[in-house]
């Protein structure tokens, strides 16, 4: 499932040096709660953020965000500060907690969003309609959000993160409160995006979502980075050998055994390989369903929204010139921040 982005692939998150430290009332320095992170993500490319509560993660969001200024470094996003407005229409967010206004049905919240962003009436109603049957909340898109499950929550909090075609999409434990099946569905839709060229950042204490889907990761504690990489450099085992075969007949593992203490060497394993336990899990519910058992809730979602097609919604400096645009994209930001 995991992509592989090319190298020459755009930068749209470049942190060099960034630190931010909270103050108190006398503004004296209190918590350093990020230090010194430097991150680099490319375009199409779903990166992890991982970290037990309190190593900085939710710091580093809101300054990417624009909501917070670090105290020091600096940050580009989509080749362009954080508080500059212009790239806020290019960016999708999913909180850890969903807020929603749980009077309004999925419909009407998802229309609220789409007003917020200036969408067309037209254009509101074609994507409504394709991000409800995406995750499966068609059947229950007149009900209030207050009568959701959490999980269903999540949907329509996913649905809402997608409804302006993002081109950044920064996601807070998007399968939280999912069963199985739907936590499945939003790996795959998540994939699907980042194959559309749509860049992800990935933050989860589910650290099998994080291993399937994520091209790179960066692993916090303290306010720093203190592993970066892909999941294959991160987890390989240098002093171990994997080799798999077919069933061996225990004739057949003595004479290896006795092959390995001639050099030396001991097998220290044996045993026949294990399926996951959520392949397990997703075999029998979809058998289940091709023999007609019916269920309520949420259904299994259908296929991803044609609208959320690749773009590049950040004019270049000869499409802003043009416009006449007042913050033009700085070209030499990220450059700089590299070269730092």
């Amino acid at each position: 499932m995991v992509t592989t982005p090319r190298d020459d692939a755009p930068i749209d998150i470049a942190c060099a040096g960034v630190t931010k430290t909270f103050c108190d009332f006398w503004m004296r320095p209190r918590v350093r709660a990020v230090e010194n992170v430097d991150l680099e993500v490319r375009r199409g490319q779903i990166y992890g953020l991982l970290g037990p509560n309190g190593s900085g993660k939710s710091t580093t969001i809101k300054m990417l965000l624009g909501l917070l200024q670090p105290t020091s470094g600096r940050i580009a996003v989509l080749g362009k500060r954080p508080k500059d407005v212009q790239i806020k229409k290019s960016i999708g967010y999913l909180p850890e907690e969903s807020y929603l206004y749980r009077f309004l049905s999925g419909r009407e919240t998802l229309d609220y969003y789409g007003r917020l962003f200036r969408l067309e009436r037209k254009a509101r109603r074609e994507r409504i309609d394709m991000l409800l049957e995406m995750v499966g909340l068609e059947a229950v898109q007149d009900r209030p959000v207050g009568e959701y499950s959490k999980g269903m929550q999540r949907r329509i909090g996913l649905a809402q993160s997608l409804i302006n075609d993002p081109q950044l999409l920064i996601l807070d434990e998007p399968t939280s409160g999912m069963d199985p099946v739907g936590a499945r569905q939003i790996k795959d839709l998540i994939a699907t995006l980042a194959g559309r060229g749509k860049t992800v950042l990935l933050c989860s204490h589910l650290l099998s979502d994080v291993e399937d889907l994520c091209d790179r990761v960066a692993i916090m504690y303290g306010g720093k980075v203190r592993a970066e990489g892909t999941c294959d450099e991160l987890l390989e085992q240098e002093h171990a050998t994997l080799l798999e075969t077919s069933e061996l007949p225990p004739p057949v593992v003595e004479e290896v055994r006795t092959l390995l203490r001639r050099h030396d060497l001991a097998l220290t394993k044996v045993q026949r390989p294990r399926r996951k336990l959520e392949s397990l899990f997703l075999e029998i519910v979809e058998q289940a369903r091709a023999e007609g058992v019916r269920t309520s809730g949420a259904s299994s979602g259908g296929e991803v929204a044609e609208f959320l097609s690749a773009n590049e919604p950040v004019p270049d400096d000869a499409e802003t010139a043009a416009k006449g645009a007042e913050s033009p994209v700085d070209t030499n930001l990220l450059d700089s921040l590299m070269k730092r």
